[in-house]
């Protein structure tokens, strides 16, 4: 007997790729649901109780298992329910860029993201007002000198790595895209990403229009990343 998986969702988080696969592969999921800290954004402290990190994803099973980090989990789901599903023939090619999309999309396109972010609230945050100057120029320059250049190459090289295919791999859908939707919705919600990179915003279209990532959203609810 299958063991039932449970989600531990934080809203507008990456714990929606998780939602995601889940309805791709048709598998059976309860969820549980956790709310942003209204002022720090952060994961609520129950989330501990679950895993010592206190962040989500994370999919726990009846018999025990814990699962954290996003292509950590999408990589077990897959080998123990995929089926050959979501992922390309293994030594092919496509396998090669399909681990390497699987592990890009938190170690080398996130960080710079992650960066803007923190910068940005930097400047609109509220402080005494003789630092205030200081503060918002150092993370005006961090910002001009470094992230936004980082910003650039990387949205550059995706644009580029989907020229002549629909999605990351190669020509069919995988698990790697549902890896990389979250940097990409996060570039386009606040890094820039518009219509001068129609290969990455046609592949947005693309993902949003799959059934699954429709029935995802209907079951983890609102998703500001898409705003």
């Amino acid at each position: 007997m299958q063991a039932m998986l449970t989600v531990h969702h934080l809203e507008n988080s990456r714990s929606q790729r998780v939602l995601w696969l889940l309805e791709e592969l048709e598998l059976p999921y309860a969820i549980v649901q956790y709310r942003r800290d209204p002022a720090t954004l952060l994961a609520p402290p129950e989330l501990r109780r679950v895993h010592p990190l206190g962040k989500s994803p994370v999919v726990t099973t009846d018999d025990g298992l814990v699962l954290a980090e996003s292509g950590a989990i999408l990589e077990t789901l897959l080998e123990r329910h995929g089926q050959g599903r979501l992922a390309p023939p293994p030594g092919t090619p496509e396998a090669v860029r399909w681990r390497y999309f699987m592990h890009y999309a938190e170690g080398s396109a996130m960080p710079p993201l992650l960066l803007k972010l923190v910068f940005d609230r930097i400047e609109r945050a509220q402080m005494p007002f003789f630092v205030r100057p200081i503060a918002r120029g150092i993370a005006a320059k961090a910002k001009a000198a470094i992230v936004l250049p980082n910003l650039k190459q990387h949205l550059d090289f995706l644009e580029a790595e989907l020229a002549g295919r629909d999605w990351f791999a190669g020509a069919d859908f995988s698990a790697a895209d549902i890896q990389m939707s979250f940097p990409v919705e996060a570039a386009r919600a606040r890094a820039g990403l518009d219509a001068s990179r129609p290969r990455l915003m046609a592949w947005l279209d693309r993902i949003h229009a799959r059934p699954a990532f429709q029935r995802a959203l209907a079951r983890g609810g609102p998703y500001q990343l898409l705003d």
